[in-house]
Formats: C-alpha cells, sequence, structure tokens
C-alpha cells in the first residue's frame, strides 16, 4: 500500500543565479555563485571564496555510501535537476511517493553562520524572491519558507511581514539573531517580533548546521564521527532557551519547528527538563513558569526526522501531532528514493490515525496545506 505523505522537510540546491540577479547590487560582487571547483566539482562559493558548498555531497540523495564525501569529484550535470528546475522536482517527489514538500534552502542554512550580518540580509532577501518563484510553479506541491538575517527586532517583524506577503509558509530562523544587542531569544525585546509572528500565522523553523554546529567545526571530542552525534545540540538549546526563558509562557500560541534534529531523544529530554524545574529550580535560573516545561514542548513545538525508528515505537511518550516526518531530499541522509518503504517497515505496528498525523496530516495542519479530496 502507497502511503500519502507529506515531507516536512526538504531542500532545494539553489541555482547559480538564485543570489546573484537579485541580491542588492552592494553585494553583488560578494553573492554566491555556482562554478566548478578543480577538486569537490559543482559548488556554490561563497562571499569570494570565503567557503565552498559542495553540491555532490549535500545533493547525495540516493547514492551509494562510498560517494558520500566532500571531496568526491561531482560535476553539474550529475546533479538532481530537481534542486533548482521545478518541473524535475515534481517528477522526484512522485518517484518517492510524496505529495508536497516543505522546502528548506541549502546554501541558506550555511549562510545563517557568516559573520556579516548585512551580507546575510542581502542574500537572505534575494533567496526568498527565488523560492517565491520556484514554488510558483507547483504551490500545492512546493511549499516555500524565507528566511530573516534579524539584524534588529524591528527589521524582523518587517522581514516576516514580507515573508508572509511573497505568499511563503514559514521562516527558517538563524540559531542565533543576527543583532546580539537585543540579546538571545528568550530576552523580552523580543516579544513583539514572536507576537508578529503569531498574527501572521507564520511557524519559525530551527534547523541544524544553522548556529556554527557544523561538521567543520574543531569543537568536538574523539574521532570526527562523534561530531555527527552532536549535531542536534544546537536545536535543543534553541528549545531550551524557548522554554526556560518563558517565551512560550508569554506567548502560548507560538508554533516553532525543530529541523532535522530527529525526534526520539524528545521523552528523555522532557523528563530531564521536569526534573531540573521540580528539583533545581531555586537556584538554576529560569523565567516564571507555570507550567512544567515539558508541557511547553508538547504543545509549542514539533519535530521533523526522517529515518528514525525510535521516535513511532514511542509515540505514547509524546504528543504524536507535533511529529512529522520528512524525506530530508536532496540531502545525503535523506530517504529518497524509499521513503515508501521505509514508512512501511517503520510504521507498521502503528495505529493508521497516529501514522497518518506523523506521515501528512501533522504537517498539513500546520502550514494549512490543501490536500485532495478523500485522502
Amino acid at each position: 500500500m502507497t502511503l500519502f505523505t507529506i515531507s516536512a522537510d526538504s531542500h532545494v540546491t539553489e541555482p547559480g543565479d538564485c543570489y546573484l540577479d537579485r541580491i542588492d547590487p552592494r553585494f553583488r560582487d560578494r553573492a554566491p555563485r555556482a562554478i566548478t571547483d578543480d577538486t569537490m566539482g559543482a559548488v556554490m562559493d561563497i562571499d569570494q571564496g570565503r567557503a565552498r558548498v559542495p553540491y555532490g555531497m549535500i545533493a547525495a540523495a540516493g547514492r551509494p555510501v562510498e560517494s558520500i564525501h566532500p571531496f568526491n569529484f561531482v560535476n553539474w550535470d550529475e546533479l538532481h535537476a530537481g534542486g533548482w528546475d521545478p518541473a524535475a522536482r515534481i517528477a522526484e517527489q512522485d518517484l518517492d511517493g510524496v505529495a508536497a514538500e516543505i522546502l528548506y534552502p541549502s546554501v541558506g542554512m550555511l549562510l545563517c553562520n557568516h559573520p556579516d550580518v548585512d551580507y546575510k540580509k542581502a542574500c537572505f532577501d534575494a533567496y526568498n524572491l527565488w523560492i517565491t518563484e520556484f514554488q510558483s510553479h507547483a504551490p500545492d506541491r512546493l511549499i516555500g519558507l524565507g528566511q530573516t538575517a534579524l539584524r534588529s527586532v524591528e527589521e524582523g517583524i518587517e522581514d516576516l511581514e514580507r515573508i508572509h506577503n511573497l505568499g511563503l509558509r514559514g521562516v527558517m530562523m538563524p540559531g542565533f539573531a543576527g543583532c546580539h544587542a537585543d540579546g538571545d531569544y528568550d530576552d523580552h525585546r523580543w516579544d513583539p517580533f514572536w507576537e508578529a509572528a503569531i498574527e501572521l500565522d507564520l511557524p519559525l523553523s530551527f534547523h541544524i548546521l544553522t548556529n556554527n554546529d557544523n561538521l567543520a567545526s574543531p569543537g568536538y571530542r574523539g574521532p570526527r564521527m562523534n561530531s555527527f552525534l552532536g549535531i542536534i545540540r544546537g536545536c535543543q538549546d534553541i528549545v531550551g532557551t524557548l522554554i526556560f526563558g518563558g517565551v512560550f509562557e508569554r506567548h502560548p500560541d507560538l508554533r516553532v519547528v525543530c529541523v532535522e534534529a530527529d525526534a526520539g531523544w524528545a521523552p528523555h529530554w522532557m523528563y530531564r527538563a521536569d526534573h531540573a524545574f521540580k528539583r533545581h529550580r531555586n537556584w538554576l535560573t529560569a523565567d516564571a513558569l507555570s507550567r512544567l516545561p515539558s508541557e511547553y514542548f508538547r504543545d509549542n513545538v514539533s519535530l521533523t526526522f526522517q529515518d528514525d525508528w525510535v521516535v513511532f515505537r514511542m509515540t505514547d511518550l509524546l504528543n504524536h501531532r507535533r511529529l512529522m516526518w520528512a524525506n530530508d531530499y536532496p540531502h545525503s541522509d535523506a530517504t529518497w528514493p524509499e521513503s515508501q518503504a521505509v514508512l512501511a517497515e517503520h510504521t507498521r505496528d502503528l495505529d493508521p490515525e497516529v501514522r497518518d498525523d506523523i506521515v501528512w496530516r501533522n504537517c498539513a495542519r500546520l502550514y494549512h496545506l490543501q490536500v485532495p479530496v478523500g485522502v
């Protein structure tokens, strides 16, 4: 049986003209642009060589494990065309049995870590224009999210309004706000921003690798593979900041999405958070909370995951209406083109109503997606 599915986390691979043709002219000479690297092949060159994103590495869905390496030469004609061609993307969705995808950037994820916030702002504004054009090809199947650099609270609100007016369905947030003068996300000065997101009905997403928690960082211990296990920590820290900082207490209707950080860890995290609150709140600082931390987690935080089979076995320990399956296409962790087989195995013991909530219904509710009658 083919399951009706919606991927809550998929990606584009921005084309060479994505930024170059749309960026503020003051930054055009620094705009990310597509080139062919002698070692890596197809890459996006960022800020005149400051970094290069190897497309053969990040767009490795369906490729054998031996080919997944940043220095494996992959030419442009070997890449999945659906990364930038919307017509090709629909065919790739059909091959995987996916009805629609929530689309995140690829280059834009790493741009979140760029130290020049003005440069980030210019890149994100250009990307928002491009992804709007991309999704217009099939707006019921290609669901774009915007980006904001958050140079200030006021400008962040303006970005939300602009993203909403473009017809984009949500916002991918940087792991750290670009304006540190306004404090971290739990600072009360950000309260107007959260309220604007609620009023505009824009879910806010925090994706892995957008707050310097990257594999190239030397800040991990042991063999390099150990760094892979720590990637999800950045998202966990953001969730904790929002919960213990009282953001959900002050804004109970705020919805955030923890993206591509798996979900099987969440029941233990909620237990640990409740334990800290119950036993140590007299000396560990936190904002005033009227509920247990786990209750905010259950109500306000959605989680996306690809092949995390663990979470399917503990849906009773979570709010399963906040779980959203994803295929992560075309990235190297993608389940494409085997998503149907993976889900058939992982969901075989689930109640069909719970299964359907996780593999499509929760995502459709969050982003107000139209689905075929009778699904």
